[in-house]
């Protein structure tokens, strides 16, 4: 299913199930985010497939989910993934001004950040097949939602955190074209050589 299909009830739970498998096979697996084995083991983690339409009900659901989120501190994070919307990188990126808004309107900031990823993440600056991108490329367009204080506390606990996006991208740049093509299925088409 691409990320351009409209999203169905019965196939509520692949979309998950396949965010939820790169999670485990890619960020877990590759350690690109060494604090999300964790949540992940003590299932603190919240999925929630975006169904509502255009923007304005994305950015809705954002602020429920930013509430929800607050209201529950046994979870740790929540995943906004929208499997029919948003697939345009360039789309999704200028999305991203209004979520920053959202958070600074809705009184947020500081407490909660929304990370980004989506199928073909493109860094300002980097070209569309540089390796570093792919540290950032998910199944669908996600809104990933984080608990600032959190995710400081386990900054500040980590022995050189500064270094895990180059250890990232050293980590990326040594898989096989045959590896990379396993873990990141949904990236791939004529755009993404194999090499």
């Amino acid at each position: 299913m691409s990320s351009s299909d409209h999203i169905s009830a019965e196939n509520h739970d692949v979309v998950v199930q396949q965010v939820q498998s790169w999670l485990q096979q890619v960020v877990v697996g590759l350690n690109l985010c060494p604090f999300a084995a964790a949540p992940m083991r003590r299932q603190q983690i919240r999925y929630r497939v975006v169904s509502e339409r255009g923007e304005e009900g994305i950015l809705e659901v954002l602020a429920q989910e930013l509430g929800y989120l607050d209201e529950h501190p046994e979870l740790e994070t929540s995943l906004l993934i929208l499997p029919d919307q948003l697939s345009d990188f360039a789309d999704y990126n200028q999305f991203l001004d209004w979520v920053d808004a959202l958070l600074a309107s809705a009184g947020w900031e500081g407490i909660f950040q929304v990370a980004s990823f989506h199928p073909d993440y493109c860094f300002a600056g980097a070209a569309e097949d540089d390796v570093e991108n792919w540290t950032n490329r998910s199944p669908y367009p996600l809104l990933h939602l984080i608990r600032e204080d959190r995710l400081e506390a386990m900054l500040d606990r980590y022995p050189d955190a500064d270094a895990i996006p180059e250890t990232n991208m050293e980590t990326l740049r040594n898989l096989s074209a045959g590896q990379r093509r396993q873990l990141f299925p949904h990236c791939f088409s004529e755009r993404y050589p194999e090499g």
